[in-house]
């Protein structure tokens, strides 16, 4: 007897900051997997043109702090294809300083880029899984959300944001069949922890218990199994990917 071959139809995935680092690898993934992915960007345009090129996706430049911005880019997608089935939440900056010297700037850029840009996408790409009943959103925290971090004041607080907003949005779709994560990387090896100086980058290292920095890919294997069908009983959790570095319970 012959085996039915069922059409499987293909996911659409956005990812912000989705076209270097971190946000690549999981592009990467998610295309690998067969999806069809939107990466999101924020200004640095040859990044986007060589991600274009090398994986045959597409770069949407969008101003993920912008609400009307996030809107018409999620729009742009539901019309051409009436239908987003992953947001991954990657976007994000860093403005490091201690509290006490810091500028408003440096707050209010960290707040939001990292933390409101969760509500202007969610807001918009959400009620498009409610009505097709699947969805799959995966948030990008840190290992300092969850602990805090000597002159990150303003990111340990949009980090820790993040998670409370996981939660409280996997309790209000896990009834329309969609689930809501979050992952806290440790330290990965991208450019930005390549722009350390040696000597703490070093002291970071020895830090993590399994003696090493993370690699892109191991964050990205972690949304790709987040976003899959394996993963539907799985929802409002903080997933650790950080060598041993921090525990939580």
């Amino acid at each position: 007897m012959e085996k039915t071959i069922k059409n499987v139809e293909q996911k659409i995935a956005i990812v912000t900051g989705g076209t270097r680092g971190i946000g690549k690898s999981i592009s990467e993934s998610l295309i690998k997997q067969g999806c069809k992915v939107f990466a999101f960007y924020g200004g640095n345009d040859k990044a986007a043109k060589d991600f274009e090129l090398e994986t045959g996706a597409k770069a949407m430049k969008v101003d993920v702090t912008d609400f009307d911005a996030c809107e018409k880019a999620v729009e742009k997608i539901l019309k051409a294809h009436k239908k987003i089935d992953i947001l991954v939440n990657n976007a994000g900056i860093t403005r490091d300083g201690m509290l006490h010297k810091s500028a408003l700037d440096s707050w209010q850029s960290v707040i939001d880029t990292n933390l409101n840009s969760l509500y202007n996408m969610c807001r918009h790409v959400v009620p498009s899984m409610r009505e097709t009943r699947f969805g799959r959103v995966i948030n990008i925290s840190s290992i300092n959300g969850q602990k805090g971090q000597l002159g990150q004041a303003n990111y340990s607080a949009a980090k820790a944001g993040m998670l409370g907003f996981t939660k409280a949005l996997a309790l209000e779709s896990a009834g329309r069949g969609i689930t809501v994560n979050a992952i806290c990387p440790g330290y990965i090896n991208t450019d930005m922890t390549a722009d350390m100086p040696h000597e703490i980058l070093e002291s970071i290292v020895r830090s993590i218990p399994v003696g090493r920095l993370g690699k892109p890919e191991e964050i990205a294997g972690m949304v790709a199994y987040l976003a899959s069908e394996d993963a539907g009983f799985i929802t409002g959790a903080t997933m650790t990917v950080n060598g041993g570095q921090y525990m939580a319970a």
